[in-house]
């Protein structure tokens, strides 16, 4: 039978968890949105830092590593809060979330390479074209743009009926738009 007694007491300072806690969660996000998020797969750099981190400071508590559950169960909760933190602080405040969050970036633009992209994400031609085979499109040139989401997947944005190399016209439907000054009302 455990000793109760000695499994959820605190074996460090509160202030000390939360500050270990704190400074590997930043840290980490940092260096993981320094380096880039082209192997991700299907998750978030984010949301992979915060499995990580939560499974290794629950593991500390079940395994014995920590002197406590609660040294875990404090961990535990700091990764949380920093993480729900962060993303509602990128929610509120646009030009934050610029910073945090990763944008799209594109590999391919019109029809040709971005090589700057593809050195960035440390990319070959031979890796975009194979992403864009698993999309069905055997040409570059029937590309409009394709994105490197911030999940790290790709996805492709093809021309659309129209001959390759020709520049898409607007829809007739879109016809011409009204023009409007201020003060003054459309019909």
């Amino acid at each position: 039978m455990p000793d109760w007694s000695e499994l959820l007491p605190l074996s460090l300072p509160v202030g000390e968890l939360l500050s270990r806690g704190t400074l590997t969660f930043l840290g980490l996000t940092l260096l993981l949105r320094i380096v880039g998020r082209r192997e991700a797969g299907g998750l978030g750099m984010t949301d992979l830092l915060v499995i990580v981190l939560i499974a290794d400071a629950a593991s500390a508590g079940l395994t014995g590593d920590a002197q406590t559950l609660g040294d875990g169960a404090v961990l535990v909760g700091t990764i949380l809060a920093w993480s729900l933190l962060l993303d509602a602080a990128a929610y509120r405040w646009p030009r934050f979330a610029k910073l945090y969050k990763a944008r799209p970036k594109p590999p391919v633009d019109r029809g040709r390479l971005n090589r700057r992209t593809m050195r960035r994400e440390f990319m070959e031609e031979a890796e975009v074209m194979s992403q864009l085979r698993l999309h069905g499109i055997e040409d570059l040139r029937k590309v409009r743009r394709a994105h490197i989401e911030p999940n790290g997947l790709i996805s492709i944005i093809p021309y659309e009926d129209t001959e390759i190399g020709e520049t898409p016209e607007p829809p007739a439907s879109w016809g011409r738009l009204p023009r409007v000054s201020t003060g003054q009302a459309v019909n």
